[in-house]
Order: structure tokens, then sequence, then C-alpha cells
């Protein structure tokens, strides 16, 4: 049932032009899941907001524990009466902020100050937690647990060092995003919030970012739209296709770019497919609910401009470590906030506007020659 379905779908990406049916399907491909970036092995991880966390290029073994603990409890809310697995997972968290030197020791020096302010938040906001668990309030529990996996964020934030790779030189012409950005998209059908992640997909989301900067998508239709596939946007409305940069007067061409776990920095120019990694695993995958990605002519992994696509998931095409699209195209950032009018906007609606509401200062452009 799920491979005729796999199959099915297949013809419908094909008809899109976005992507051709991926013939070749490993069921073994979860293997990787537990590699690097403290990714759990188990189901696909579903939430934008928690694929962000754990692809930040963090090295804290604790901070990592902390967060799986808290990620946890969502799925032990989901089952019925499951409420001693929500204390166990509240005591590994509560042992780890009991243990703060082991948090900060990974910290940047200027904000330990900061870090110990949000163990300190993090360590009344567990006991909150366990007090809404003991009362079963899972509304509260639910809420308490998004709160403080903001603090763990906020905290893993603090760990970042400097940007934890180079761009390869054939690609220093094109403005780069050396940390993350958070856009609001207002659209005709309300607003999204997107978080842009430099630190897996740097050339990509510095396009795009620098794209919303510009005002390019100011005004411009969804072009395509298919129920529990895609959304996609981001061709310039008149003859012209992708951005011509008036600087050049040329097509600004991006090239493919996918960060696998364990890797050190992105693959560029060729699907993880045409590589030959069929078992590897994106940092960033097609997994969430609006999950934002660039588009690009099916046969030219550095053809992609301006074009980009939310993914409108379909939890039965992406159990864990099987995807048609991961490692065939760069993800670049999730949204975050407003899923229910990405649910709602079609072919023919129009992004009124977008702007960078925070982390504008990440954006690196490239040298003027």
């Amino acid at each position: 049932m799920l491979i005729n379905h796999l199959l099915n779908f297949g013809k419908r990406l094909a008809r899109t032009g976005i992507i051709a049916l991926l013939l070749v399907l490993s069921v073994g491909l979860s293997a990787a899941a537990s590699r690097d970036y403290g990714l759990p092995a188990g189901n696909a991880i579903t939430d934008g907001r928690a694929l962000l966390r754990y692809s930040l290029p963090v090295d804290n073994k604790p901070v990592r524990k902390l967060q799986t603990s808290l990620e946890d409890i969502a799925t032990q809310l989901r089952a019925n009466r499951r409420w001693g697995a929500v204390k166990k997972d509240i005591g590994e968290a509560e042992k780890i902020v009991n243990r703060p030197s082991e948090l900060l020791a990974s910290v940047v020096a200027d904000k330990k100050t900061e870090a110990e302010s949000v163990i300190a938040q993090l360590k009344e906001g567990l006991a909150s937690l366990r007090q809404a668990t003991d009362a079963k309030d899972k509304e509260k529990t639910r809420t308490l647990r998004g709160n403080l996996l903001s603090m763990v964020g906020q905290l893993q934030g603090f760990m970042v060092r400097e940007f934890p790779f180079e761009v390869p030189a054939e690609y220093s012409n094109l403005p780069q995003l050396k940390g993350r950005a958070t856009v609001e998209m207002a659209t005709n059908k309300g607003t999204l919030t997107l978080i842009v992640d430099g630190y897996s997909a740097p050339v990509t989301a510095g396009n795009f970012v620098d794209l919303v900067e510009r005002g390019f998508y100011n005004g411009l239709p969804f072009v395509r739209s298919e129920e529990s596939y895609v959304l996609q946007t981001g061709d310039p409305v008149g003859p012209e296709q992708g951005f011509i940069d008036p600087a050049t007067g040329k097509y600004r061409s991006v090239p493919v770019e996918i960060l696998v776990r364990g890797d050190s920095a992105p693959t560029y120019g060729i699907t993880l497919e045409d590589a030959g990694r069929y078992r590897d695993q994106p940092v960033l995958p097609f997994s969430a609910f609006g999950t934002v990605a660039m588009a690009r002519p099916e046969s030219q992994p550095n053809g992609g401009s301006s074009q980009f696509f939310f993914f409108l998931f379909e939890p039965e095409l992406t159990p864990a470590g099987l995807n048609l699209l991961d490692g065939r195209y760069a993800v670049f950032g999730y949204v975050v906030e407003g899923q229910e009018v990405l649910d709602k906007l079609k072919q023919g609606d129009v992004i009124e506007s977008a702007k960078v509401i925070d982390g504008a200062e990440n954006l690196v452009q490239p040298p003027v020659a």
C-alpha cells in the first residue's frame, strides 16, 4: 500500500516539474537518524522549531539531552495515560539544569550571565511543569513545555561560536547568511513567520534573505498549488525568470546546497542521489509542514534563483529515513508561525510583503569587484 501510494505520489511530482520520481527507495535508511546533531532515533520530527533547535552547530551533550527530554513530552501527551513517562522526562531535565556548570561550559564568555539567568528560569519552569503534570493538565503541560523549549533554544544560541565552515570560493559572488534570520511574510490570507537557517544553507538562505531585503517578493503571486504537496512562488512578473542581478545584468544562479548529518560543511552542486549518498540524511529534512526549500529546474542542480516552495507535509509519505524530496532540493528554513494561513493559500494568492524582522545583520554581501 505504501509503495503504491509513493508511486502515485511520484507521478504527481513529475507533472509539477519540481521533481521526478525517486526510483530507488531504501527501507533501511533510518540507521543514520541518530548520528550527530543530537537527533533522536525513531519517527521523523515534524516540528519545524524542533528541527531548527537540533540543527544548531552546538557540541554540548547535556543541552541536547535536555532538549530531547522536553521534546519527548509531546510524544507522551499524544498517547493516553502516559503521565509516568512525562514525569520521567521532567526528572531527566531537572537533573541536567541542576548541574549548570556542564551547560555553562559551552557558553561563549560574553553570554555567561545571560545563560545563568536562562538556567534559573528553566529551573522555575520545570517546577511549574511538574505541578501541571501532577494535576494531569494537558493544555498547561503543553504550554509550559513550549516555553521551556524556547528557553533551551535561547541557551543553545549562547553556545554558538564562530560560523562553522567556509563556503567554497566559487560561490563567493553570492550573498551568504552567516547565522539565522526571521522573515515575516504578509499574504492576502494572513501572515507567515519563517526562520531561515544560514548555519545549514548559507548560500541558499543568503540569496533568499537578500531578495527579501530588496523587496523582490512583494506583490508576487503563488504560481503553483498542489494540495498536500507544495505551494510555490518567486517567479517575477513579466518575461524574466528568476532574479536578474542589476549589478551584472545576469541571472543569479544558486547551487543546490545540502548539509548532511555528520558532515562538517554542505555538499554543493549535486544532489545526494547523484552523489550516491542514498543512506545519508540532511540536517534540514522535508518532514515538517511548512518546510521552505529552493525550487530549480529538475536537470539543473545549480539552476535555482528566486523561486521557492513550501512543503505541505503528508505524514504517511515521510516515515523516518524515507523521503522523496530529501537530498534533492535545498531546504533553508521552516514556517514557525502561521501554519493555518499556509494551509489556506492557493495558486493566485499573493505575497503582499516580506520583510526581515530579526537577524538582518547576519546577511553578508559578496565583495564588490
